[in-house]
């Protein structure tokens, strides 16, 4: 699941742990946190990860990655501005798309997959983009999948994610992938300046804009057509929004008897949650059936017993489809996205269109104590029900 989809204001906690009422009755001024406790929270989030983190054995000595250069500027720390562009860099060493903080400047990297329009995958050395993303810019400015990057502000692709890695004190470089993907989806308050090339023919200079700026249009929850193979139900990333279950329920009120609904997740890459999930696959289901299985790792390094559970699915009352279920997925199918497409693969949909985004567990939001400061960390390991990591989920054969 995912919690933080946009863009939230960069503030100034200045009373915390208190009830309104108690805040309310406080006289003279309030006072904000010190230097020393901003200093202490970006120090604190080393141990937030190691205790937190799902996902540790990613690297090889199964604790995240630190360099000399963040720990200087963890010590220079000392307000809440520098807090978050510490919290920012020192996340990223974590090559997690799925990490995030639940505050950001205006030139802060762009979030991948919600606001990025290409994926990119490193390939011999090249840089070659493997899909890019409907009614996008840089689907309107003619990229296709094949094309390669060869540069990004004039930078050769390879440098640029060299650099990346440097500027965190990461001489020996990071996940390639994972830094191409964050330099191409751009600053969130400027135009990105991109090279790309196709074949042998001659590169083409594009000025993209970010995601951040386009302006898609309003088309509701959901979009509902109909077709030869059925009733199509598109979410227009949606999953996290509670209008989708009424938008949904009413979408199903035309399906015919035992016709084939084909669900369209390939515009879900913010996530959602599960409720919205579970009004989706409540429709098909006629007694409760299993969905995902979820893995909480914090409290079995707390106390070296493993705790796993799985989680069902219900029938709703009086909403019910027997016809078939087909689901559309792409790389911008994220998180909830990806979640809805293992819980239908589970209950016998035909699943078509991997890979998807591969975004890892489930987030938890954890509070940094003096600052107020909120960080998004994958705390749950999630799997298939048969035992597949989600991130690892591929389409069955047709």
């Amino acid at each position: 699941m995912s919690i933080l989809n946009r863009v939230a204001p960069l503030c100034a906690v200045l009373v915390l742990g208190l009830p309104i009422s108690a805040a309310a009755q406080m006289t003279g001024p309030t006072t904000g946190p010190t230097a020393e406790d901003y200093r202490n929270d970006a120090r604190s989030i080393d141990g937030l990860i190691a205790e937190n983190y799902a996902y540790l054995d990613r690297f090889p000595s199964g604790q995240a990655p630190m360099t000399e250069r963040l720990r200087a500027e963890a010590d220079a720390v000392h307000d809440s501005a520098t807090l978050l562009r510490y919290a920012e860099r020192r996340l990223a060493l974590l090559e997690d798309a799925h990490v995030i903080t639940g505050s950001s400047f205006s030139d802060s990297w762009a979030i991948v997959p919600s606001y990025a329009d290409l994926w990119i995958e490193p390939e011999g050395g090249l840089y070659r983009i493997t899909a890019v993303r409907d009614r996008s810019p840089a689907q309107g400015a003619g990229v296709t999948v094949g094309d390669r990057l060869i540069r990004i502000d004039g930078v050769p692709t390879a440098e640029a994610v060299a650099a990346y890695w440097r500027d965190l004190g990461l001489e020996s470089g990071g996940d390639a992938g994972y830094a191409v993907r964050v330099l191409a989806a751009g600053r969130r308050d400027r135009p990105r300046l991109l090279t790309v090339q196709r074949g042998d023919g001659p590169p083409r200079d594009l000025a993209l804009s970010n995601l951040y700026a386009a302006q898609r249009p309003d088309t509701g929850p959901i979009t509902t057509t109909r077709g030869r193979d059925g009733l199509t139900i598109a979410f227009n990333d949606s999953l996290g929004d509670d209008r989708t279950i009424a938008a949904f329920d009413a979408a199903m009120t035309q399906a015919r008897r035992n016709e084939t609904i084909i669900l369209d997740l390939t515009d879900t890459p913010s996530g959602g949650n599960t409720v919205v999930a579970r009004a989706v696959m409540g429709w098909f289901v006629s007694e409760a059936r299993p969905y995902q299985m979820h893995r909480l790792m914090s409290e079995e390094r707390e106390t070296g017993v493993p705790r796993q559970w799985i989680e069902e699915v219900l029938p709703r009352a009086g909403r019910h489809h027997s016809g078939a279920v087909r689901v559309k997925v792409g790389r911008w199918t994220g998180s909830m996205g990806e979640g809805l497409a293992l819980g239908l693969d589970a209950q016998g949909a035909r699943v078509t269109g991997c890979p998807m985004a591969g975004l890892l567990g489930a987030i938890y939001d954890f509070r940094l104590e003096h600052s107020g400061l909120t960080i998004k960390l994958p705390a749950e390991r999630l799997s298939s029900v048969s035992g597949v990591p989600r991130e690892d989920f591929r389409c069955p054969s047709a």
